[in-house]
This record gives C-alpha cells, sequence and structure tokens, in this order.
C-alpha cells in the first residue's frame, strides 16, 4: 500500500513531540451507525507506524478519574489508545533524558465522537482525565506489561505544566489511585537516559 492510500484512510496528524501522533481513521455512517477500522496492518505500516501488538487492554472509568502518568523503564511500552464510549484529554510526557523534548508534553480529546486514536511511542509517560459520565479506554501495546519497571510521575507537576481542562469536573478535582496520587515529580523520578 502506497502512503498516499494509507493517508486516504487514516489522517495522520504529529502532535509535536517525535513520534506522538493524533490519528483520525475514516468513517463510514449512515442511518444504523458507523464502520471504521481502528488497525489496519498495512496503513499502519505505510505511515510509519508500529505493526506488532502483543497487548490489547479495556478500562471503563466514570468522570474525573485521572489514570497516570505510566511509563515502564524496562520493556518500554508504545500505545495505541482509543476510546469506544466517552471522552477523555488524552497526554504523553517525554520522559527521555537525553531528548530534547524532556519534560515536554502533547495533549488531545479522544472520544466516541471524534474516533480520534493517539500513538504514544516508547520512552513517554501516558495518562487520561475522563471527561464523560463514563469512558471505556482501549489501548494495544508493543510490549507486555512488566511490573517491576513500571514507574509513574505526578500528574500535575508544575515544571512539565500540563494543561488538564480540570474546569470540565465542575470543580471537583480528579480522582487519583493511591500510586498516582503519591507519584515522584519529573525532577526526582527513574526515567530514561
Amino acid at each position: 500500500m502506497t502512503a498516499s492510500a494509507a493517508a486516504a484512510r487514516l489522517e495522520v496528524e504529529p502532535l509535536g513531540l517525535p513520534g506522538v501522533v493524533k490519528l483520525t481513521p475514516r468513517v463510514f455512517g449512515d442511518a444504523r451507525g458507523f464502520f471504521l477500522e481502528s488497525f489496519n496492518r498495512e496503513v499502519f505500516a505505510a505511515a510509519g507506524l508500529p505493526t506488532d501488538w502483543v497487548q490489547d487492554n479495556h478500562s471503563r472509568s466514570v468522570r474525573g478519574v485521572l489514570r497516570g502518568l505510566h511509563y515502564q523503564l524496562e520493556q518500554p511500552q508504545g500505545k495505541l489508545v482509543r476510546v469506544a464510549r466517552g471522552a477523555v484529554f488524552d497526554v504523553a510526557v517525554d520522559v527521555r533524558r537525553s531528548s530534547p523534548t524532556f519534560g515536554q508534553w502533547a495533549g488531545t480529546e479522544l472520544s466516541d465522537a471524534n474516533h480520534a486514536m493517539l500513538y504514544v511511542p516508547p520512552g513517554f509517560a501516558h495518562g487520561f482525565l475522563v471527561l464523560s459520565e463514563t469512558a471505556d479506554f482501549c489501548y494495544k501495546c508493543t510490549t507486555l506489561w512488566h511490573q517491576p519497571s513500571d514507574r509513574a510521575l505526578r500528574w500535575d507537576d508544575p515544571a512539565i505544566g500540563i494543561a488538564w481542562p480540570l474546569d470540565r469536573l465542575e470543580g471537583r478535582p480528579p480522582t487519583l489511585a493511591p500510586r498516582d496520587a503519591a507519584a515522584p515529580l519529573l525532577a526526582e523520578a527513574e526515567v530514561f537516559l
């Protein structure tokens, strides 16, 4: 498949960090509903994206849940994330100390209405904030989960400065897992060289 044929089926929008891209598939809809390809090996290969996924995950969360920012030091994961139901604000943070974009973030809204996906390459922390009443969040990973090297960063680290859309939570603070609430700041965290 040529790159132009792939582009007709999948819009690829760089988000300012190396390898972090927003993907919007072509959607076919009518009065019955819609159809889209969330993954096609040939289309992804033509767009220069990974095609070898080893793990699929699905989480459901309620409004205000903030999951992340997570990454693995060993067996770092590339992630292809999307929302099957609801809406989230999805974020990637460069945690490669040798990168010129170290500590910078990119984010976008993913929803069942816009059908967008985000590719988060290895070497980036990832997290999301649920904006809808509930959200079903689905993601493919390039490597398996590796608990011993699983790490987290503080979601509100001022050195990173993520502009989370907290105004969409109607004055409530985000709901965090204990692990995420106690996560270190970037300056104190184990990161990639």
